[in-house]
Protein backbone atom coordinates (compact mmCIF):
# COMPACT_ATOMS: atom_id res chain seq x y z
CA UNK A 1 0.00 0.00 0.00
CA UNK A 2 2.75 2.51 0.82
CA UNK A 3 4.87 1.68 -1.79
CA UNK A 4 2.00 2.45 -4.44
CA UNK A 5 1.22 5.72 -2.43
CA UNK A 6 5.02 6.55 -3.01
CA UNK A 7 4.86 5.67 -6.91
CA UNK A 8 1.84 8.26 -6.77
CA UNK A 9 3.62 10.34 -5.65
CA UNK A 10 7.29 10.55 -7.76
CA UNK A 11 4.71 10.67 -10.71
CA UNK A 12 2.88 13.92 -9.78
CA UNK A 13 6.35 15.12 -8.82
CA UNK A 14 7.75 14.18 -12.02
CA UNK A 15 4.84 15.96 -13.69
CA UNK A 16 4.79 18.97 -11.22
CA UNK A 17 8.94 19.92 -12.32
CA UNK A 18 8.02 19.36 -15.77
CA UNK A 19 5.54 22.04 -15.95
CA UNK A 20 2.69 19.04 -17.10
CA UNK A 21 2.68 18.06 -20.57
CA UNK A 22 2.64 21.15 -23.20
CA UNK A 23 0.64 18.94 -26.07
CA UNK A 24 -2.23 18.74 -24.18
CA UNK A 25 -3.01 22.36 -24.32
CA UNK A 26 -1.54 23.32 -27.49
CA UNK A 27 -3.66 20.65 -28.72
CA UNK A 28 -6.80 23.07 -27.81
CA UNK A 29 -5.45 26.14 -29.02
CA UNK A 30 -6.34 28.38 -32.38
CA UNK A 31 -4.09 30.78 -33.45
CA UNK A 32 -5.46 34.02 -35.69
CA UNK A 33 -3.25 35.81 -37.35
CA UNK A 34 -4.18 39.20 -38.06
CA UNK A 35 -3.08 41.04 -41.30
CA UNK A 36 -4.10 44.11 -39.25
CA UNK A 37 -4.73 45.60 -35.68
CA UNK A 38 -7.03 44.94 -32.59
CA UNK A 39 -7.99 48.63 -32.68
CA UNK A 40 -9.23 48.04 -36.74
CA UNK A 41 -13.18 47.40 -36.54
CA UNK A 42 -13.29 44.60 -39.34
CA UNK A 43 -10.51 42.55 -37.31
CA UNK A 44 -12.83 43.16 -34.29
CA UNK A 45 -15.87 41.97 -36.54
CA UNK A 46 -14.54 38.62 -37.25
CA UNK A 47 -12.86 38.19 -34.31
CA UNK A 48 -16.11 38.31 -32.19
CA UNK A 49 -17.36 35.53 -34.59
CA UNK A 50 -14.79 33.03 -34.84
CA UNK A 51 -14.65 33.36 -30.65
CA UNK A 52 -18.58 33.27 -30.61
CA UNK A 53 -18.22 30.08 -32.62
CA UNK A 54 -14.80 28.98 -31.81
CA UNK A 55 -14.32 29.71 -28.34
CA UNK A 56 -16.73 27.07 -26.57
CA UNK A 57 -14.28 24.92 -27.35
CA UNK A 58 -10.74 26.30 -27.92
CA UNK A 59 -8.62 28.59 -26.70
CA UNK A 60 -8.10 31.61 -29.30
CA UNK A 61 -4.50 32.99 -29.42
CA UNK A 62 -4.19 36.25 -31.48
CA UNK A 63 -1.22 37.46 -32.88
CA UNK A 64 -1.75 41.16 -35.01
CA UNK A 65 0.76 41.91 -38.10
CA UNK A 66 -0.30 45.61 -38.30
CA UNK A 67 0.03 46.15 -41.26
CA UNK A 68 -1.45 48.94 -42.01
CA UNK A 69 0.26 51.48 -39.60
CA UNK A 70 3.49 49.90 -39.92
CA UNK A 71 5.74 50.88 -43.18
CA UNK A 72 5.73 48.31 -45.57
CA UNK A 73 10.09 47.30 -45.14
CA UNK A 74 8.67 46.11 -41.67
CA UNK A 75 5.82 43.66 -42.64
CA UNK A 76 8.44 40.83 -43.31
CA UNK A 77 9.41 41.09 -40.30
CA UNK A 78 6.05 40.54 -38.36
CA UNK A 79 5.25 37.70 -40.80
CA UNK A 80 8.53 36.02 -38.85
CA UNK A 81 7.31 37.17 -35.42
CA UNK A 82 4.09 35.35 -36.46
CA UNK A 83 5.76 32.15 -37.44
CA UNK A 84 7.76 31.99 -34.34
CA UNK A 85 4.55 32.49 -32.45
CA UNK A 86 3.06 29.62 -34.27
CA UNK A 87 6.27 27.64 -33.68
CA UNK A 88 6.15 27.75 -30.00
CA UNK A 89 2.35 27.51 -29.43
CA UNK A 90 1.78 24.72 -31.80
CA UNK A 91 -1.68 25.04 -32.03
CA UNK A 92 -4.62 22.55 -33.71
CA UNK A 93 -5.50 25.43 -36.55
CA UNK A 94 -4.37 28.80 -37.77
CA UNK A 95 -6.79 31.04 -39.09
CA UNK A 96 -5.21 33.93 -41.59
CA UNK A 97 -7.43 37.07 -41.61
CA UNK A 98 -6.85 38.97 -44.91
CA UNK A 99 -4.47 39.21 -47.59
CA UNK A 100 -1.32 40.24 -46.21
CA UNK A 101 -0.98 37.43 -43.60
CA UNK A 102 -2.10 34.87 -46.75
CA UNK A 103 0.38 36.33 -49.02
CA UNK A 104 3.59 36.30 -46.18
CA UNK A 105 2.98 32.87 -44.44
CA UNK A 106 1.11 30.67 -46.83
CA UNK A 107 4.67 29.07 -48.02
CA UNK A 108 6.33 28.55 -44.16
CA UNK A 109 2.54 27.02 -43.07
CA UNK A 110 2.33 24.88 -46.24
CA UNK A 111 5.47 22.81 -44.68
CA UNK A 112 3.24 21.99 -41.76
CA UNK A 113 1.10 19.32 -41.40
CA UNK A 114 -1.44 21.86 -38.91
CA UNK A 115 -4.65 23.03 -40.97
CA UNK A 116 -5.08 26.79 -41.94
CA UNK A 117 -8.50 28.34 -42.81
CA UNK A 118 -8.13 32.26 -44.47
CA UNK A 119 -10.26 34.73 -44.53
CA UNK A 120 -11.21 38.03 -46.14
CA UNK A 121 -9.18 37.33 -48.81
CA UNK A 122 -9.69 39.51 -52.00
CA UNK A 123 -7.18 37.60 -54.27
CA UNK A 124 -7.39 34.84 -55.86
CA UNK A 125 -5.81 32.55 -53.12
CA UNK A 126 -3.31 30.87 -56.28
CA UNK A 127 -1.61 33.62 -56.32
CA UNK A 128 -0.20 33.05 -52.99
CA UNK A 129 0.11 29.61 -52.81
CA UNK A 130 -0.06 26.29 -55.42
CA UNK A 131 -2.71 24.32 -53.89
CA UNK A 132 -1.94 21.39 -55.76
CA UNK A 133 1.19 21.26 -53.48
CA UNK A 134 -0.13 23.39 -50.29
CA UNK A 135 -3.12 20.26 -48.88
CA UNK A 136 -3.85 22.17 -45.51
CA UNK A 137 -4.80 25.54 -46.40
CA UNK A 138 -8.53 26.66 -47.65
CA UNK A 139 -10.81 29.38 -46.34
CA UNK A 140 -13.19 32.03 -47.36
CA UNK A 141 -12.94 34.73 -49.70
CA UNK A 142 -13.97 38.38 -49.91
CA UNK A 143 -15.74 39.98 -52.89
CA UNK A 144 -16.60 43.79 -51.58
CA UNK A 145 -19.93 45.02 -54.29
CA UNK A 146 -17.70 47.45 -55.52
CA UNK A 147 -19.31 47.40 -58.84
CA UNK A 148 -22.93 47.00 -57.75
CA UNK A 149 -22.77 49.37 -54.97
CA UNK A 150 -21.69 52.33 -58.02
CA UNK A 151 -24.88 50.44 -60.06
CA UNK A 152 -27.15 50.64 -56.92
CA UNK A 153 -26.30 54.69 -56.27
CA UNK A 154 -26.37 55.74 -59.97
CA UNK A 155 -30.36 54.56 -59.40
CA UNK A 156 -30.70 56.60 -56.58
CA UNK A 157 -28.83 59.83 -57.64
CA UNK A 158 -29.73 59.49 -61.30
CA UNK A 159 -28.02 62.65 -61.98
CA UNK A 160 -24.50 61.33 -60.48
CA UNK A 161 -22.81 60.81 -63.68
CA UNK A 162 -19.03 61.26 -62.09
CA UNK A 163 -18.00 59.28 -59.49
CA UNK A 164 -14.47 59.36 -57.79
CA UNK A 165 -13.11 56.00 -55.40
CA UNK A 166 -10.67 56.63 -52.64
CA UNK A 167 -8.73 53.85 -51.83
CA UNK A 168 -5.08 53.22 -49.51
CA UNK A 169 -2.15 51.84 -51.04
CA UNK A 170 -2.54 49.16 -49.05
CA UNK A 171 -2.21 45.19 -50.48
CA UNK A 172 -6.00 44.74 -50.58
CA UNK A 173 -6.35 48.19 -52.58
CA UNK A 174 -3.81 46.79 -55.20
CA UNK A 175 -5.59 43.72 -55.57
CA UNK A 176 -9.24 45.83 -55.98
CA UNK A 177 -7.89 47.79 -58.55
CA UNK A 178 -6.16 44.95 -60.10
CA UNK A 179 -8.83 41.97 -60.08
CA UNK A 180 -12.50 44.50 -59.51
CA UNK A 181 -10.98 47.39 -61.88
CA UNK A 182 -8.76 45.08 -64.48
CA UNK A 183 -5.86 47.37 -63.42
CA UNK A 184 -7.50 50.79 -64.87
CA UNK A 185 -8.42 53.84 -63.06
CA UNK A 186 -10.84 54.68 -65.45
CA UNK A 187 -14.10 53.51 -66.84
CA UNK A 188 -17.66 53.67 -66.67
CA UNK A 189 -20.07 51.99 -64.79
CA UNK A 190 -23.76 51.90 -65.87
CA UNK A 191 -23.49 55.16 -67.17
CA UNK A 192 -21.38 56.45 -64.44
CA UNK A 193 -17.56 58.00 -65.23
CA UNK A 194 -15.55 56.30 -62.28
CA UNK A 195 -12.31 57.19 -61.35
CA UNK A 196 -10.45 54.63 -58.40
CA UNK A 197 -7.48 56.46 -56.81
CA UNK A 198 -5.34 54.83 -54.74
CA UNK A 199 -3.75 57.79 -51.92
CA UNK A 200 -1.08 56.92 -49.21
CA UNK A 201 -0.74 60.57 -48.34
CA UNK A 202 -3.30 62.44 -45.31
CA UNK A 203 -2.67 65.64 -47.41
CA UNK A 204 -3.40 63.95 -50.74
CA UNK A 205 -6.53 62.27 -49.73
CA UNK A 206 -7.35 65.81 -48.38
CA UNK A 207 -6.70 67.69 -51.04
CA UNK A 208 -9.07 64.98 -53.46
CA UNK A 209 -12.11 65.44 -51.04
CA UNK A 210 -11.82 68.80 -50.59
CA UNK A 211 -11.62 69.29 -54.39
CA UNK A 212 -14.51 67.04 -55.33
CA UNK A 213 -17.16 69.04 -56.45
CA UNK A 214 -14.96 70.20 -59.72
CA UNK A 215 -14.88 66.65 -61.09
CA UNK A 216 -17.38 64.33 -59.77
CA UNK A 217 -20.78 64.38 -58.31
CA UNK A 218 -20.33 61.38 -55.80
CA UNK A 219 -17.54 60.10 -53.66
CA UNK A 220 -17.13 56.43 -53.16
CA UNK A 221 -14.76 55.61 -49.65
CA UNK A 222 -12.59 52.35 -49.77
CA UNK A 223 -10.15 51.50 -47.42
CA UNK A 224 -7.74 54.02 -45.39
CA UNK A 225 -6.32 52.48 -42.36
CA UNK A 226 -3.19 52.69 -44.55
CA UNK A 227 -2.65 56.56 -44.87
CA UNK A 228 -0.24 58.09 -43.32
CA UNK A 229 0.43 61.83 -42.67
CA UNK A 230 4.18 63.46 -43.95
CA UNK A 231 5.59 62.14 -40.56
CA UNK A 232 4.61 58.61 -41.29
CA UNK A 233 2.09 58.27 -38.91
CA UNK A 234 -1.33 56.53 -39.59
CA UNK A 235 -4.04 58.90 -39.28
CA UNK A 236 -7.10 56.50 -38.41
CA UNK A 237 -6.11 55.17 -35.31
CA UNK A 238 -10.36 56.30 -34.72
CA UNK A 239 -11.09 56.68 -38.52
CA UNK A 240 -10.34 60.03 -38.36
CA UNK A 241 -9.96 59.60 -42.17
CA UNK A 242 -14.14 58.59 -42.80
CA UNK A 243 -14.95 61.11 -40.39
CA UNK A 244 -13.14 64.09 -41.82
CA UNK A 245 -14.08 62.95 -45.32
CA UNK A 246 -17.40 62.96 -44.39
CA UNK A 247 -17.42 66.09 -42.33
CA UNK A 248 -15.43 67.85 -45.43
CA UNK A 249 -17.09 66.02 -48.40
CA UNK A 250 -19.04 68.88 -51.19
CA UNK A 251 -20.88 65.64 -52.55
CA UNK A 252 -22.41 62.51 -50.88
CA UNK A 253 -20.31 59.92 -49.56
CA UNK A 254 -20.76 56.19 -49.91
CA UNK A 255 -19.17 53.34 -48.95
CA UNK A 256 -18.43 49.42 -49.03
CA UNK A 257 -17.85 48.46 -45.84
CA UNK A 258 -19.65 48.27 -42.65
CA UNK A 259 -17.48 50.24 -40.12
CA UNK A 260 -17.55 53.36 -42.39
CA UNK A 261 -21.35 53.45 -42.09
CA UNK A 262 -22.76 56.15 -39.35
CA UNK A 263 -23.83 59.24 -37.92
CA UNK A 264 -20.47 60.84 -38.04
CA UNK A 265 -19.32 59.11 -41.08
CA UNK A 266 -20.39 57.43 -44.52
CA UNK A 267 -24.23 57.19 -45.70
CA UNK A 268 -23.61 53.38 -46.23
CA UNK A 269 -24.56 51.36 -49.14
CA UNK A 270 -24.05 47.13 -50.23
CA UNK A 271 -21.27 46.29 -47.63
CA UNK A 272 -19.52 43.47 -46.20
CA UNK A 273 -19.82 42.92 -42.77
CA UNK A 274 -16.61 41.13 -41.12
CA UNK A 275 -18.31 39.24 -38.77
CA UNK A 276 -19.89 37.01 -41.85
CA UNK A 277 -16.17 36.47 -42.62
CA UNK A 278 -15.55 35.29 -39.14
CA UNK A 279 -18.55 32.83 -39.20
CA UNK A 280 -17.56 31.37 -42.34
CA UNK A 281 -14.29 30.87 -41.75
CA UNK A 282 -15.19 29.27 -37.95
CA UNK A 283 -17.81 26.82 -39.42
CA UNK A 284 -14.98 25.46 -41.84
CA UNK A 285 -12.18 25.40 -38.85
CA UNK A 286 -15.20 23.36 -36.91
CA UNK A 287 -15.55 21.15 -39.78
CA UNK A 288 -11.70 20.28 -40.33
CA UNK A 289 -11.43 19.90 -36.83
CA UNK A 290 -13.62 17.54 -36.72
CA UNK A 291 -12.14 15.34 -39.41
CA UNK A 292 -12.62 16.93 -42.22
CA UNK A 293 -9.16 17.28 -44.75
CA UNK A 294 -8.53 20.75 -45.90
CA UNK A 295 -7.92 20.04 -49.37
CA UNK A 296 -11.08 18.31 -49.60
CA UNK A 297 -12.98 22.02 -48.82
CA UNK A 298 -13.27 24.16 -51.62
CA UNK A 299 -12.82 27.57 -50.38
CA UNK A 300 -16.10 29.51 -50.06
CA UNK A 301 -17.80 33.17 -50.49
CA UNK A 302 -19.25 34.89 -47.53
CA UNK A 303 -22.19 36.95 -47.75
CA UNK A 304 -22.12 38.98 -50.92
CA UNK A 305 -23.52 42.28 -48.57
CA UNK A 306 -26.11 43.68 -47.21
CA UNK A 307 -27.72 47.20 -47.04
CA UNK A 308 -26.36 49.50 -44.10
CA UNK A 309 -27.31 53.34 -44.23
CA UNK A 310 -27.00 56.27 -41.67
CA UNK A 311 -30.35 58.12 -41.37
CA UNK A 312 -28.67 61.18 -40.71
CA UNK A 313 -26.42 60.60 -43.54
CA UNK A 314 -29.04 60.49 -45.78
CA UNK A 315 -30.94 63.30 -44.71
CA UNK A 316 -28.08 65.46 -44.65
CA UNK A 317 -27.90 65.26 -48.32
CA UNK A 318 -31.77 64.73 -49.63
CA UNK A 319 -31.45 61.10 -50.57
CA UNK A 320 -34.78 58.52 -50.80
CA UNK A 321 -34.27 55.01 -51.06
CA UNK A 322 -36.74 53.31 -52.92
CA UNK A 323 -38.95 51.44 -50.45
CA UNK A 324 -37.77 47.88 -51.36
CA UNK A 325 -34.28 48.69 -49.98
CA UNK A 326 -35.04 50.60 -47.50
CA UNK A 327 -37.43 47.74 -45.99
CA UNK A 328 -34.56 45.26 -45.38
CA UNK A 329 -32.16 47.84 -45.22
CA UNK A 330 -30.43 47.86 -41.34
CA UNK A 331 -29.08 51.14 -40.04
CA UNK A 332 -26.60 53.22 -37.71
CA UNK A 333 -28.95 55.45 -36.52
Amino acid sequence: MMMGVFRYLVVVCVLLVSGAPPRAAAAESILVIESYHAEFPWDAGYKEALQATLGKKYQLEFFQMDTKRLPKAQHAAMADKAWRRFQALRPALVVLGDDAALKLLAQRLGTTTVPVVYLGINNNPRKYFDASVIKNITGVLERPALKRNIVFVSGILPKAKRALVLFDTDVTSQVVLRETFDGKHRQSINGVSVELKLVDRWEQWQTEVLNAKKNYDVIFIGLYQAVHDASGKSVNTSDEAVRWTSDKAPVPVFCFWDFSVGADKAIGGLVLYGKEQGRAAADLALRILSGTAPETIYPVTADRGRFLFSRKQLQRFHITLPAEIAAEANYTD
